[in-house]
């Protein structure tokens, strides 16, 4: 299972119901979008009666991070039933997210000029209806009728009001007072009725200089006022808004916090004057899509948007925040920001059932205590352990609130149960970005931030402030004590997703595991193998190139010149990363095991299990490599098991099954809506470990109980799950070795903070003496080759027969512990 991150995408879905109901019910826009240069706002009542500023102006914004020319582009407006179109020439360039200011005709009122114009014309522009068209030449459109939106060098049109040469449906009609806008992430969907809405005149230069209708002509602000809905009225006292879908305006806050990268930029103010009720949050997010926010943290704002609940992923509970077109008046700045409070969290994780349906108790359950306190500022008061590595590429950690709350031997907190999901776990998200660092280092007291909601971690801390970490010196294991002359040593190791032309360090990082840290086994069963060319999705299925390079990188650095075996996917049907074909391969060392070649496998040719006579209990495969039932449907999209027959220490026969089960995508977060969440993708695991639990009783039944048989890989769920229950028959066909460990030790993953048990290596009953351990290199580690800890059994000579030798008795040490 390759790592998942917790980004939030911009879709249909995020955007306020009205609206994607509309762009889905609306034929396709005629013209294609405009990335780069857009029409940002009209306005046609300047100087007009009522009108505080004096002349009309169209501006335009820039979308890109560079300088657009719009040298000899123009502007051209007609009227909303004409056909003759009036223009000004454009000179100059529009700066890297900047506005260009076109100024036009003035009226006998107003009193407020506009900043200085970086083009000027005079076209008495309608304050009601009309057409605007950015052209990127100077000829004059003429004939186009009412699809101007589609004529030659239209970059952008804009019809308002009562005309219908339009992008699919007009933007507001206007006002003396009023001008259109376009919404706050500038985004352009070719339909003028979403992209636009009216309301305050407001225009912007190439300087940045901005004239706002409210502003007093004698250059100070006339200090617009707060409207009657305050930050606690749009939270309300339960997990959905009481006014969700309305839109409010003026709600005043103090920036707390600010994103600025991503597609899910935005800030998040709070209001320093509490109400009376604790269940009421006084802290809101505030969406402005891919548009950086132009607020820094103190400023004291007033707001308008509409109250939205965005839901990050299938099953996630929802953020309640300010979206749609956003309008932020700052009233000033370096204001004193509210105090934060302790996260002090309840002893246990969550409710059960629909909890948006139930009444916040922030005393009792942790998820109630974080809705409470959704966007608020909130500090870490106290020295907290790392639970999972840093991710430097997104500033994410995870700390625990619970020290002692179900502790690894290296500082992590194990998954042991679907019941207890550790309820002291507390993730934080370092908006300045945070250090490389290690599960069990320290992270001081005294971050600082805002409570947020997002995909897969589901709450979080937004920090502003993060503490200083005190590295734990965490440590790498390896397999000791050596092995013993006629012992087999089996490893499975997910090396998540390698590839012919991944980079030598990777090759290297991994090849010095197999050398160093599992002692050079004899047999590695790996995963997520791809083909020879990665996510190149142009039919390659082989991947000779990439084991080929994996070998020859293990050789490198003082491992044996393994042989290998596997088969090739078809195209495109295995799962994972499109184009790269994953799979399962066996490396071998021919010095110390000798595979069983027979042919017939092939991707869609099932083995099966056959005796050399009828009355023997001597057993082989039908093909060697063979891959188990593959057509069933139970491995549609996903990796089919490879089965291969060894010998070892003479002629002891051996079969091994290498697996790769589907991921866990599609099942709900553990801090989902409904709980407990569900669990989807599990029902196909049920049904891979049905097909292999199968395929191994087969073996079993027609070798008399005799076969010694592997079963091991990435299965992609956890030793207490149905899937593992149906793979080993309850316990009676294979052992789980996960099981041997104690339960604090059970985890070769860590995902959200939980160290917890995804790759499994089982074994039949036939196999009497052994020693195991899983490989610590990976998981804990912010330095990681993949993102799993390879595992291993040593299957121990002289260890037939009772009783026992002490080396042969289940529990025996494989690894050290630093």
């Amino acid at each position: 299972m390759a790592k998942l991150s917790a980004r939030r995408l911009i879709t249909a879905a995020s955007l306020p119901a009205m609206v994607a109901a509309t762009l889905t019910a609306l034929p396709s826009p005629a013209n294609a979008l405009s990335a780069d240069v857009v029409v940002s706002a009209v306005y046609g009542g300047g100087g007009n009666s009522g009108a505080t500023i004096k002349n009309d102006f169209i501006e335009l914004a820039n979308l890109t991070a560079s300088p657009i020319s719009v040298e000899g582009w123009s502007v051209q407006y007609a009227s909303a039933a004409g056909a003759v179109f009036q223009m000004t020439a454009l000179h100059g360039s529009i700066p890297a997210g900047g506005r260009y200011l076109v100024q036009q005709a003035a009226g006998a009122a107003g009193t407020l000029s506009l900043p200085t114009p970086d083009a000027t014309g005079s076209i008495p522009m309608s304050a009601t209806s009309g057409v605007v068209a950015l052209v990127t030449n100077t000829i004059p459109l003429v004939g186009c009728g009412i699809s101007c939106s589609t004529a030659p060098n239209v970059k952008d049109l804009v019809g308002y009001g009562a005309t219908a040469n339009v992008e699919t449906l007009a933007a507001p009609g206007l006002t003396n007072t009023t001008a259109g806008a376009r919404s706050g992430s500038l985004v352009d969907t070719d339909n003028n009725s979403v992209d636009f809405t009216s309301g305050v005149p407001k225009a912007t230069n190439t300087a940045g200089t901005t004239v706002t209708a409210t502003d007093d002509p004698d250059g100070g602000p006339t200090g617009p006022t707060p409207g009657s809905t305050r930050i606690h009225d749009i939270q309300g006292s339960g997990r959905i808004s009481p006014i969700v879908g309305q839109s409010v305006t003026n709600v005043p806050g103090i920036v707390t916090a600010v994103r600025t990268t991503g597609s899910s930029r935005g800030y998040w103010m709070q209001d320093p004057t509490a109400d009376a009720d604790p269940l009421t949050s006084e802290g809101i997010f505030v969406f402005t899509g891919s548009t950086s926010p132009a607020v820094a943290i103190g400023d004291s704002v007033l707001t308008t948007g509409r109250v939205t609940e965005y839901r990050p992923a299938a099953g996630a509970q929802a953020l309640t925040e300010l979206g749609g077109p956003i309008a932020t008046s700052k009233l000033s700045s370096g204001n004193a920001l509210p105090a934060p409070i302790p996260v002090s969290f309840p002893d246990t994780f969550t409710k059960t059932g629909s909890l948006e349906a139930q009444p916040l108790e922030p005393s009792s359950y942790v998820l109630d205590w974080l809705e409470v306190h959704e966007g608020m500022r909130v500090t870490v008061a106290q020295d907290t352990r790392l639970i999972s590595p840093v991710d430097t590429e997104f500033g994410e950690l995870w700390v625990t609130l619970k020290p002692t709350q179900n502790q690894t031997p290296r500082g992590g907190s194990a998954y042991v149960s679907y019941d207890d999901p550790n309820s002291g776990r507390l993730m934080l998200q370092a908006l300045d970005g945070a250090p490389a660092a290690n599960v069990g280092s320290t992270l001081a007291a005294g971050s600082v931030g805002v409570v947020d909601y997002q995909s897969f971690g589901g709450y979080v801390i937004q920090t502003t402030t993060l503490g200083t970490i005190t590295d734990g010196g965490l440590k790498r294991q390896k397999v000791t004590p050596p092995k013993k002359t006629g012992d087999l040593s089996i490893a499975t190791y997910n090396v998540e997703n390698l590839t012919a032309g991944d980079s030598d360090a990777k090759f290297a990082r991994l090849a010095e595991a197999v050398v160093v840290n599992l002692g050079k086994p004899d047999i590695l069963a790996l995963e997520e193998i791809q083909d020879n060319n990665g996510t190149v999705n142009d039919g390659v299925v082989a991947a000779d190139q990439t084991v080929a390079k994996f070998i020859a990188a293990i050789v490198a650095a003082g491992g044996p010149t393994y042989d290998w075996r596997s088969i090739n996917p078809n195209d495109g049907t295995d799962g994972g990363a499109p184009g790269g074909n994953i799979r399962q391969v066996f490396l071998f060392n021919p010095a110390r095991t000798t595979f069983v070649d027979r042919a017939g496998g092939d991707a869609n040719t099932a083995v099966s299990v056959l005796k050399v006579r009828p009355t023997s209990n001597q057993i082989y495969l039908s093909a060697s490599p063979g891959r188990i039932n593959p057509t069933s449907s139970a491995w549609s999209t996903s990796r089919k098991p490879l089965v291969g027959e060894f010998l070892y220490d003479g002629d002891k026969q051996l079969f091994v099954v290498a697996n790769h089960f589907n991921s866990k995508g599609g099942d709900y977060p553990l801090t989902a809506a409904v709980q407990p969440p569900a669990r989807s993708s599990e029902t196909q695991r049920t049904s891979q470990a049905t097909e292999v639990r199968n395929f191994v009783a087969d073996l079993a039944a027609k070798s008399g109980n005799t076969a010694r048989v592997v079963v091991l890989g990435d299965i992609n769920d956890y030793q207490f799950s149905p899937t593992l229950a149906t793979l080993t028959d309850n316990g009676a066909l294979l052992k789980p070795l996960i099981n041997d460990l104690p339960v604090n030790e059970r985890y070769s993953y860590v995902f959200d903070g939980n160290s917890q048990t995804l790759d499994h290596i089982l074994i039949s009953p036939t196999i009497k003496g052994y020693s195991y351990g899983v490989v610590h290199i990976n998981a804990e580690f912010s330095d990681q080759a993949s993102d799993h800890d390879p595992q291993i059994i040593r299957i121990l000579t002289g260890c037939g027969s009772e009783p026992l030798p002490d080396r042969c008795r289940p529990g025996s040490p494989v690894v050290d512990v630093p």
